[in-house]
């Protein structure tokens, strides 16, 4: 009886080991709620990532790497509280997420409370990394400034007038923000500013003022709508006929699903954080045909960044031999290069945010692909985007 007892005993330890062995991350994220297609796209290229990375074996240095979701059902204070639970109760060791901008400036104070690492992706606001940030904060996703400079690249010129239309909240006011700071001596103007709540379905009222803001005013107009998740402000107000005052809309890329509302639109130019067809490398080769044996479709515009970022978890557990003690992963972050869809990435060592190429697009509509087609103009690499540091 004690010689079973004894090997239980041993047994159990022996699992305990195992189990504390494990290298434990959270993804915390929108799971349900409006952008839950982004989550789920940014939840499965994570995965792809880490396989893709560790060779398939889902391991480093003979470490697994366990990933716990936890759903913030795109509220702050549940994101708050879950990455409390995470750090705390699960005791993991880093953590990933979220999608709402909201939701991070939300969870930017735990990661320092805890002295965790929190990697953000796929919020965008420029605060993130600028006025909320703290060193325990890296991000893989692009961020508003990102955005904001390859929008302007393609849409300024001289005596272009533009108006901007975007969400109430971090994400919109920041992307604004950093797009008119892009824009500065371009010889391009921004008129008018408009701003709705995240819910909205009916743009006539934005509409109007815009309408009004411009319609006498000479020169090439545009209006940059800058939107994520549903509502339809690019094809609703084009429906108003914006034409009749001169004035074309313009916006950035999206996924694949709004890309279907693009096909009203041919010719249309802008920037993209990615679509599957642009970048050229054996990482993005991968991930394309991947997804499109597993999933029965191309990977979207969510799917190449959580990619992105679990190869830049593998990476930094590379570099430190698989130890997860923080702040041996801050000095192997800071600075570090990594392979990503997108082509090469760097962590800025200043404010943690990836440095990474957008890409300059014009709307190409085909009889026989559902969605518009981003056709490439140009790639914009690091080299080409002055990004502001905006922790300072």
């Amino acid at each position: 009886m004690k010689k079973l007892l004894l090997s239980g005993m041993v047994s159990a330890l022996a699992l305990a080991s195992a189990a504390a062995a494990d290298i434990k991350i959270a993804h915390v994220y929108g799971k349900t709620g409006p952008f839950e297609a982004y989550a789920k796209q940014s939840h499965d290229g994570l995965m792809l990532g880490i396989e893709y990375a560790t060779g398939g074996t889902m391991e480093v240095n003979g470490e697994k790497i366990v990933i716990i979701e936890k759903d913030t059902q795109l509220k702050p204070d549940n994101g708050k509280a879950l990455l409390e639970e995470a750090y705390g109760d699960d005791e993991v060791d880093l953590a990933i997420g979220p999608v709402s901008s909201g939701v991070a400036l939300a969870m930017l104070p735990v990661a320092e409370e805890f002295e965790k690492l929190l990697i953000v992706h796929p919020a965008v606001a420029d605060s993130i990394t600028g006025a909320n940030w703290n060193r325990y904060i890296f991000r893989t996703g692009r961020n508003s400034s990102q955005d904001a400079v390859a929008q302007a690249i393609a849409m300024a010129g001289p005596d272009v007038k533009i108006a901007t239309l975007a969400q109430d909240y971090a994400f919109g006011r920041d992307g604004v923000s950093a797009f008119k700071e892009a824009l500065e001596g371009t010889g391009t103007e921004v008129v008018h500013e408009e701003y709705a709540p995240t819910d909205t379905t009916d743009f006539t009222a934005a509409a109007e003022r815009i309408f009004n803001a411009m319609k006498d005013l000479d020169g090439e107009k545009k209006v940059f709508i800058l939107w994520a998740g549903g509502g339809n402000p690019l094809g609703k107000i084009q429906a108003m006929d914006p034409s009749r005052f001169g004035i074309e809309l313009a916006t950035g890329g999206n996924i694949l699903a709004a890309l279907k509302g693009y096909k009203d639109f041919p010719g249309m130019e802008g920037a993209i954080y990615y679509y599957y067809e642009l970048p050229d490398n054996e990482v993005n080769d991968w991930l394309v045909a991947t997804h499109q044996e597993r999933y029965n479709s191309p990977p979207d515009f969510f799917t190449a960044g959580g990619m992105a970022t679990g190869m830049a978890v593998v990476e930094a557990l590379k570099k430190t031999g698989g130890d997860t003690d923080t702040e041996t992963l801050i000095a192997a972050m800071e600075g570090m290069e990594w392979m990503t869809p997108k082509g090469m990435m760097k962590f800025r060592a200043e404010d943690h945010q990836a440095m990474q190429s957008m890409y300059h697009f014009k709307i190409r509509v085909d009889d026989n692909v559902e969605w518009a087609i981003p056709d490439l103009v140009k790639e914009l690499t690091i080299e080409d985007l002055p990004i502001p540091i905006r922790n300072k």
